[in-house]
C-alpha cells in the first residue's frame, strides 16, 4: 500500500511540475472562430516558438527558434503603432474569424482582440501588428511545409 501511495505521489508531482507551453509566454498571437472553425496560436518566450493549427482538415503543430532580428521587429511594429492604444469597438459579431495578440514583455504590454472589430480609426495600426505576426508563421511554417 505504501508503495502505491508513493507512486500516486510521484505521478502527481511530476504532473504539476511540467512546464506548460501554452500559459508561460512573451508574445500571443491567436485566431480563433468562423462558421468551419479554425484554431492557429502562436506562442513566442525568448527565442522559442511554438506554432499549432487545427482546422480545415489540417493539424499543424512545429517548434522553432525565433532569430534576435524578428523580435527586435515584434518589438518595434508594437511601439511604432503604439499598440496599448489600440481601440478595440464593441459591436458583438458572431461566427467570424476573430484575431487576439497578447503582449507580456516590454513597454507594450497588454491584449487586443479584433473580436468585435478594431476601432477605425486604429485599423491600419492593428493591421501592421497582425502582419509582423503572420510573416514570422509564412517564413518558419508555411514555407517549410511547401518544400
Amino acid at each position: 500500500m505504501k508503495k502505491l501511495i508513493f507512486v500516486f505521489t510521484l505521478l502527481l508531482l511530476t504532473a504539476c511540475a511540467t512546464p506548460n507551453k501554452y500559459s508561460d509566454f512573451d508574445y500571443s498571437y491567436a485566431r480563433s472562430g468562423g462558421l468551419s472553425p479554425i484554431y492557429e496560436n502562436l506562442l513566442i518566450k525568448g527565442h522559442k516558438a511554438h506554432y499549432s493549427f487545427e482546422g480545415q482538415n489540417q493539424k499543424i503543430k512545429k517548434d522553432f527558434r525565433i532569430t534576435n532580428q524578428e523580435l527586435r521587429e515584434i518589438e518595434n511594429v508594437l511601439e511604432d503603432n503604439n499598440f496599448r492604444m489600440i481601440q478595440e469597438d464593441y459591436k458583438k459579431l458572431y461566427d467570424h474569424i476573430s484575431t487576439s495578440i497578447s503582449v507580456k514583455k516590454g513597454n507594450n504590454t497588454g491584449r487586443k482582440s479584433d473580436a468585435s472589430y478594431i476601432m477605425p480609426k486604429d485599423q491600419e495600426r492593428w493591421d501592421k501588428v497582425v502582419m509582423v505576426f503572420q510573416d514570422i508563421i509564412t517564413k518558419h511554417v508555411k514555407a517549410d511545409s511547401k518544400k
